[in-house]
């Protein structure tokens, strides 16, 4: 088992949020780098709980997105940031002692891999790590080379520096973008340093185009399939990133840690102002984080209100150009699957990204889905609440909104941009060190991701007539809010209101199958809850052994957790208490493979340990005498509980059919509606119903 954890004696979340608001930049000082004697260590914050993990998150430190059951890594830049932890009463154990020592060996790894390797294993042949102007290059190449199966396109907005946001549309007949094929949109680079997430994103683009001859699916996915790639959607951070100049030291003008873009929000201060965003008084430090910008429960917990934190929310909702593209991009195609890729945790993560959210009205497609997406990666399959709140993703987002199904992939076990050797040829081929290894990695996920957009069950479908030369349009334009919004002094106020505008084409020639999202949105649906497949499994007594252990020792006793079909457990509470105020016990939960999946360790008196949505199989609960419990005995139980059944609202929200002829004159309109795995005949569309 592991060593013995940290009891943290928690201060209250206004003294940590006035230790920010003090600070006022990442414990770093602006007026200079961090000191020499500042080494740059990556540690892991010990926060059992995903309360603890959000209010580490809040806290405007450099935090990664790797965490689980125990905690979650951050980046400590200098003592400034160690002092706002301990402050805000957390303890953490060091995983990486020089970041800097590590950016160099990672360098040198990379120049031997590219000098004694011609070609690697990967579709592109690629040995290093592309630039902004090679993935542009290599995008427009694909298109020259397959012309009929290879669109490629500019986003509508410029970014801050007025670089433009390419990508292509990979599928027969590419050209031809109202054809009515669901979309499977695959993403990179929303955070700039996070580089192997542009890396898997172009290999598949090759991956398609080249091996359709040798593999079948690569031809079925070409035939029924739109693959959308965006492989940089920062490219502002990402070039910035990439063309640093390698200090390698993770100091504030360490431009390759950049992981923003280069909006300037209207809260910074006057002497930051100046400059370039590659050269500027604050450093990396200025930007949004595109990821906590979109509208979907934007202001909410997970992301910063500070402008120099690197998960700064944005002045608004969805107010950078780089949101809005591909907020525009999703709401103009029938996106029915969606994987944003980042680095790193090795995780599969999908909505919700807020625990109030409550569970997805599909939660078991979703599940299920993410099962089959994790299992050749050797991912962690979850929810993103589970390991702490997120507002403003663009999964939650385009999930709630539009119906479409998304993902979150953390590629890598431990570095934003490690050696290419590892990070790129072996995680997406599945090749050691990689958690996929011999399983496909993330080339066979992204595979199966394509496969599902074709599964008509998991989306929606429209059948019906329409002359050649006439132009279908489903849309809809509603208004959505934000989370309630929480201020800078850790109020929360109203939502803000925003607009969605869904709309897109299908031109038919006589007889069409249009493949589309759900018309009934999963917010108009029902938001919370869903329904049990099976009864709880029932409530069993934790075993006791004989004999108390000493104060700061442990004991151990197991249960099993039984799954569908049998039942279906929404949650497995540990509870453990004791008859004597004057005594405190902890409690640790264990899965099979040793790893901490749930812990309590409060001063409260019973403790409980709550395990999500918990894995069939053997758990182990270490039960620790924290203080004086020599005198006084702990009995335990675990009690599973069914899932809360989806509050559905009654609402059936339609798409509106519309039918025009090459003028743009409207020959018709209905109302449809359809739910996910349905298909509904709307008949002769250009013909307007009799009175």
């Amino acid at each position: 088992m592991p060593s013995r954890p940290v009891k943290v004696r928690r201060f209250s979340m206004a003294l940590a949020t006035a230790a920010v608001l003090a600070v006022g930049v990442s414990g770093v000082s602006l007026a200079a780098p961090s000191p020499p004697d500042d080494t740059p260590r990556l540690v892991h914050v010990l926060a059992p709980t995903a309360a603890e993990r959000t209010d580490v998150s809040e806290l405007g430190l450099d935090t990664t997105e790797h965490a689980d059951a125990t905690g979650i890594d951050v980046i400590l830049h200098g003592e400034a940031d160690a002092r706002r932890l301990r402050e805000a009463g957390y303890r953490w154990r060091v995983v990486d002692a020089d970041l800097a020592k590590t950016a160099r060996e990672n360098a040198a790894a990379d120049r031997r891999y590219a000098a004694a390797t011609k070609k690697s294993g990967l579709p592109s042949g690629r040995t290093s790590y592309r630039t902004l102007d090679e993935v542009n290059d290599e995008l427009a190449a694909l298109a020259r080379r397959y012309p009929s199966l290879v669109r490629l396109f500019t986003l509508p907005n410029r970014t801050v520096e007025g670089r433009p946001v390419r990508g292509i549309e990979i599928t027969r007949g590419a050209r031809s973008v109202d054809d009515g094929k669901p979309a499977f949109l695959l993403m990179g680079a929303h955070h700039a340093r996070e580089w192997p997430s542009v890396e898997h994103s172009m290999e598949f683009a090759y991956d398609l185009l080249e091996n359709r001859r040798r593999d079948g699916r690569a031809r079925e996915i070409l035939r029924d399939v739109r693959t959308i790639i965006v492989p940089v959607v920062n490219p502002d951070g990402f070039d910035i990133s990439r063309s640093a100049a390698p200090l390698g030291d993770f100091s504030l003008f360490d431009y390759e840690m950049k992981r923003k873009n280069c909006s300037v929000s209207g809260s910074t201060p006057a002497a930051y102002l100046t400059g370039t965003c590659e050269d500027n008084p604050a450093g990396r430090l200025r930007g949004t984080d595109l990821n906590r910008n979109y509208p979907g429960f934007w202001g909410g917990p997970g992301a910063s209100t500070n402008w120099s934190s690197d998960t700064f929310r944005g002045d608004g909702p969805g107010d950078t150009p780089e949101v809005g593209n591909i907020k525009r991009l999703i709401s103009s195609r029938q996106v029915t699957n969606l994987v944003t890729n980042h680095t790193y945790s090795n995780l599969v993560l999908r909505p919700p990204s807020i625990a109030s959210t409550g569970w997805a009205p599909d939660e078991p497609v979703y599940r299920a889905l993410g099962a089959d997406l994790a299992e050749p990666n050797g991912y962690t399959n979850q929810a993103a609440f589970q390991l702490y709140d997120t507002s403003g993703s663009v999964e939650d987002w385009s999930y709630w909104q539009t119906g479409g199904l998304g993902f979150t992939f953390e590629i890598g076990p431990d570095e934003f941009h490690p050696p290419y050797e590892t990070g790129v040829v072996a995680e997406y081929l599945g090749l050691q060190p990689a958690a996929g290894a011999g399983k496909g990695g993330n080339r066979e996920s992204f595979y199966r991701m394509a496969q599902a957009t074709r599964d008509r069950s998991l989306h929606s479908t429209l059948v019906g007539t329409a002359p050649k030369g006439t132009v279908l349009t489903v849309s809809k334009t509603f208004q959505a809010f934000t989370s309630p919004v929480i201020a800078s002094d850790g109020t929360e106020g109203d939502p803000v209101a925003y607009q969605n505008d869904l709309s897109s084409t299908l031109r038919p020639d006589g007889r069409f199958t249009w493949d589309v999202n759900p018309s009934t949105r999963p917010e108009v649906a029902g938001r919370y809850g869903r329904d049990p497949l099976a009864p709880p499994q029932p409530s069993a007594e934790l075993a006791n052994p004989a004999g108390i252990p000493e104060e700061g020792e442990a004991e151990e006793s197991t249960f099993t957790v039984e799954g569908l079909p049998r039942y279906d457990n929404a949650t497995a509470e540990v509870r453990v208490s004791w008859p004597d105020a004057d005594v405190d016990w902890d409690v640790y939960v264990y899965d099979e493979d040793g790893r901490q999946v749930a812990s309590a360790a409060s001063l409260d008196d019973p403790e409980v340990a709550l395990l999500v949505d918990p894995v069939p199989g053997r758990y182990t609960v270490r039960v620790e005498n924290y203080a004086g419990g020599a005198s006084s005995d702990w009995t335990g139980e675990v009690e599973f509980l069914s899932p809360t059944p989806a509050a559905y609202t009654g609402v059936k929200e339609a798409w509106t059919l519309t039918c025009t002829n090459r003028s743009g004159k409207v020959l018709a309109e209905r109302q449809v509606v359809v739910d996910r795995g349905q298909q509904v005949w709307v008949g002769t569309v250009c013909r307007k119903p009799k009175d």
